[in-house]
């Protein structure tokens, strides 16, 4: 049984894509040839490691196993290449960060940048995701860093306070709703929304929400960054849910009106999630920190 690096990261990638095809591309491998290596690491175990249906494809418990242990495997090679890396000013580091909406947008650009400046090798491939996903990907190795809600249950994972958010109701300031301090999400389902691109962690989440409430979203449009939903509401074209800090940024120029929710999930405390905080590397342990002192410093 000899399975190489190669063939680990293709099952991964298979398992990340849910396709055997788009594994492959990300494995830069043709079709053929990654069906031939799947095959070969199944003919060596002596059993299947994926099933094949109409929706993509599953792993079996082989398969589970194989995952387990290649992420394993792949993360030690990673940190013994990272700390390599540190004797080689031309080495880079690539850190995987998952975080949600509110994070991306308001919480990280600004220590990121201030991260990056001081560590000119290390690479940082983020992904917005919802918190839930963000929790799967920490634990079972495919991000080292995730940022999170509080609302969403982690786990084994260690959690560092990061950031309070709070999502709450724009409107312009003629609608019927800009005399109002407080709102129920189900209260003003009814009405026409503006919203950020289908498929961002925050549209995901209040997609859920709404379901939850009984009715959902209306849509009249959707924007993608924070901005242009908010300009778009000043100009009447609908109300929308974005966190308080993007709203706060642009009342001062906007015609647009804050109004609070009362829902339980609209105040949100981010948190930054690692597996092992001791088991990082030198330039991961060195994010968290900086991502947890930004919080510190905000706080003060």
């Amino acid at each position: 049984m000899r399975f190489d690096l190669v063939d680990l990261r293709l099952f991964l990638y298979i398992l990340e894509t849910g396709n055997i095809t788009h594994g492959a591309a990300q494995a830069n491998m043709s079709l053929p040839s990654a069906s031939a290596r799947l095959r070969g690491m199944e003919d060596a175990l002596g059993m299947p490691l994926l099933e094949r249906g109409r929706r993509g494809v599953e792993t079996t418990p082989a398969g589970d196993t194989l995952a387990h242990h290649a992420r394993l495997v792949l993360a030690q090679i990673e940190r013994m290449q990272g700390e390599l890396g540190e004797h080689s000013e031309a080495r880079k580091t690539r850190i995987r960060l998952w975080a949600n909406t509110a994070a991306v947008t308001e919480f990280l650009p600004r220590p990121l940048a201030e991260f990056l400046r001081d560590h000119p090798n290390v690479h940082i491939d983020m992904k917005e995701r919802q918190s839930a996903e963000t929790v799967k990907a920490v634990l079972n190795g495919s991000a080292e860093i995730g940022i999170v809600a509080d609302a969403v249950e982690h786990g084994a994972l260690q959690a560092f306070a990061f950031a309070t958010d709070r999502l709450v109701l724009i409107v312009a300031r003629d609608h019927a709703l800009s005399g109002r301090r407080k709102v129920a999400l189900k209260d003003v389902l009814g009405e026409a929304f503006i919203g950020l691109s289908a498929g961002s962690a925050l549209s995901e989440y209040l997609g859920e929400q709404a379901l939850f409430a009984g009715q959902n979203f209306y849509f009249r449009a959707r924007m993608r960054t924070f901005e242009n939903v908010c300009c778009m509401v000043e100009h009447g074209a609908g109300i929308a849910i974005v966190p308080v800090t993007a709203a706060r940024r642009y009342r001062g120029t906007l015609g647009i009106r804050i109004v609070e929710l009362t829902d339980r999930w609209a105040p949100r405390q981010l948190l930054v999630v690692v597996r092992d905080l001791d088991a990082l590397q030198r330039p991961e342990r060195a994010l968290v920190d900086g991502l947890i002192q930004a919080q510190q410093l905000k706080s003060k």
